[in-house]
């Protein structure tokens, strides 16, 4: 299944699924079947230096994606609709690709995502006016987690973060993590990765991880918080939404909807009973997308005009 004789695509999605499962073994073995970090555009990755970078077309506002659990930055592209692509249509971002290692934990990814954006910036070719972070599910966890890496290492890249907007991310965890569903469930949305299904069983440092959302380093033992999660809260100054979605269609009420299938809504939209872990997203940066499946959100059209109209709305529109 993983030859090199198959279709790239194909290869691409099997080795993204494997790396959610298995890819913190996969790295620590030194396997070549371990994902590592890089950025791609239109197609191909980035190399992270003046001369590479003023050979593209970029503009003053980049757009990083960052997908989500057994995923790889091809898959922003669902049902002939892509959202980095049609933001760069409509407002004029540049849209840039993270493809990573989904199984290591989220908070060793942050910090190597924090300092690749400083590289990333660093070689921009002209001056970034804005730069906006769009995460599907636990790559939402993985914004969060470079931002709060890039504060305690006082990177310049900071300065230049307008906007973070989240699509289905579990930000206070998800609890279908125990039970292997995750797993299952990813891999059987690509046909490419069906074949792996079935090792729901084993799980990754970055599948635990999922089960309370964490973006830092868990608190001393002894705490009295089971979780032992950080708190850490949104970067002050920074327009942030968020997009839940539910299976359940609008009649139903709040506490009763149903999960969009593998995240909570209120996960999703960062609401918590304990106040210090709650996301203090303003109400009208909140959104619910109903009858709407956890992968649904990267083609629905209504969750599109939402992004859009948001980022357009908060002054991010590019020239």
């Amino acid at each position: 299944l993983l030859g090199e004789s198959q279709p790239a695509p194909l290869r691409a999605a099997a080795v993204a699924a494997l790396n959610g499962v298995y890819g913190d073994h996969l790295a620590r073995t030194g396997n070549p079947l371990a994902i590592k970090m890089h950025l791609c555009h239109a197609g191909r990755m980035l190399h992270l230096d003046r001369k590479a970078s003023s050979s593209h077309a970029f503009g003053a506002h980049p757009l990083l994606l960052i997908h989500g659990l057994c995923m790889n930055d091809q898959q922003w592209l669902r049902q002939g609709h892509d959202h980095g692509a049609a933001l760069a249509r409509d407002l004029g971002y540049t849209p840039i690709y993270v493809h990573y290692n989904s199984g290591l934990h989220v908070v060793e990814n942050g910090r190597e995502l924090a300092h690749m954006l400083d590289q990333l910036l660093k070689f921009w070719p002209h001056p970034v006016q804005s730069l906006t972070l769009l995460g599907h599910s636990m790559g939402g966890l993985l914004a969060r987690s470079a931002v709060h890496h890039a504060q305690q290492e006082s990177h310049d890249w900071l300065r230049s973060l307008r906007a973070m907007a989240f699509l289905g991310t579990p930000h206070h965890g998800a609890p279908l993590e125990r039970a292997g569903h995750w797993v299952d469930t990813l891999i059987g949305f690509s046909p490419y990765s069906a074949p792996l299904q079935g090792l729901g069983e084993s799980r990754s440092a970055g599948i635990k991880d999922l089960r309370f959302g964490h973006v830092a380093e868990p608190l001393p033992r002894g705490k009295q918080r089971h979780d032992l999660r950080r708190p850490v809260p949104l970067p002050i100054g920074v327009h942030s939404f968020a997009v839940a979605a539910s299976r359940g269609d609008a009649d139903v009420p709040f506490e009763r909807l149903p999960t969009d299938g593998l995240v909570p809504v209120a996960s999703a939209l960062g609401m918590h009973h304990n106040p210090d872990l709650a996301l203090e997203i303003p109400e009208e940066h909140r959104w619910i997308a109903h009858d709407c499946g956890h992968f649904d959100l990267l083609n629905r059209s209504e969750v599109y005009a939402r992004l859009r109209d948001w980022l357009e709305m908060t002054s991010v529109r590019a020239d």
